[in-house]
């Protein structure tokens, strides 16, 4: 994004509070379009509050959510996802007793258009939407390596697939911006190197923005062009990956105050 392109997403003053816990305070946050941008913090910073608020779980008590013009407070999570928002979730939500495929084509659901009696009769409609989703839920699961896997259970695979799938089925939506929650969580150090290959392809040959809540620090020094760093819900850095992690704030988030080591 450069200076004159305005951001895909602008949050601006965002605050959310539970009970008198102040879970973000006055948060400013941009996402230019075809860009990769990661957010760290400490457990209970505030990063997946976040983006339940940009999603529309959460309803915020101050500020505003526009993205691609559209001001999205008071918009259902439905109405937010047609506008071109998908995500994945911290906690696996998928279903467990369908299939890699049959999970994936759920993802296509936004973009049916043959009607209610056309589906319930197999009309030639509803045949030709079949065949067009069909197709690019093989696309995904070809891009992502899940062919092996399209036909069993989600609930058979290993934690590490079970993520890649709920990517499948985020991109399945067809996003201008994919929010990913721990997506390498549960992944083995070889599926995070494959993890951080995949994002990079989805941000650059789909032209999709991305957005990665992540704890592990290299993965997100490895694809971000920019990180956000969250603490107790407010925004204490931001900038490149080089920069921030040697901004003194972040390191006293992570590490605490670090006395100085005594003198010989």
């Amino acid at each position: 994004m450069n200076g004159r392109d305005p951001p895909l997403l602008a949050v601006s003053d965002l605050a959310i509070a539970f009970g008198g816990i102040r879970a973000l305070v006055g948060i400013d946050f941009t996402v230019g379009a075809r860009t990769l941008v990661s957010i760290i913090g400490p457990n209970g910073a505030g990063k997946t509050t976040l983006f339940n608020c940009i999603c529309g779980l959460y309803r915020p008590d101050r500020g505003t959510i526009r993205f691609r013009g559209h001001v999205l407070n008071g918009l259902t999570p439905d109405a937010i996802a047609r506008l071109g928002i998908a995500r994945t979730f911290q906690n696996i939500e998928l279903f467990r007793l369908s299939t890699t495929l049959e999970n994936v084509l759920l993802g296509r659901h936004l973009h049916f258009r043959a009607g209610f009696f056309s589906a319930a009769l197999g009309g030639p409609a509803w045949r030709r939407e079949e065949v067009r989703h069909r197709r690019r839920a093989e696309e995904i699961l070809d891009f992502l390596d899940l062919q092996s896997v399209r036909n069993r259970r989600v609930g058979d695979l290993p934690l590490g697939r079970q993520r890649l799938v709920e990517i499948a089925r985020a991109l399945a939506m067809e996003p201008q911006l994919l929010l990913l929650d721990e997506p390498s969580s549960g992944m083995t150090a070889e599926e995070k190197g494959d993890l951080v290959f995949r994002i990079k392809d989805i941000q650059k040959e789909w032209g999709i923005a991305v957005v990665v809540v992540e704890h592990d620090l290299r993965l997100v020094m490895d694809i971000s062009e920019r990180v956000t760093v969250l603490d107790h819900g407010v925004k204490i850095a931001e900038g490149p990956p080089v920069d921030v992690q040697r901004h003194p704030e972040v390191v006293r988030a992570y590490l605490g105050d670090v006395a100085p080591a005594p003198a010989p």
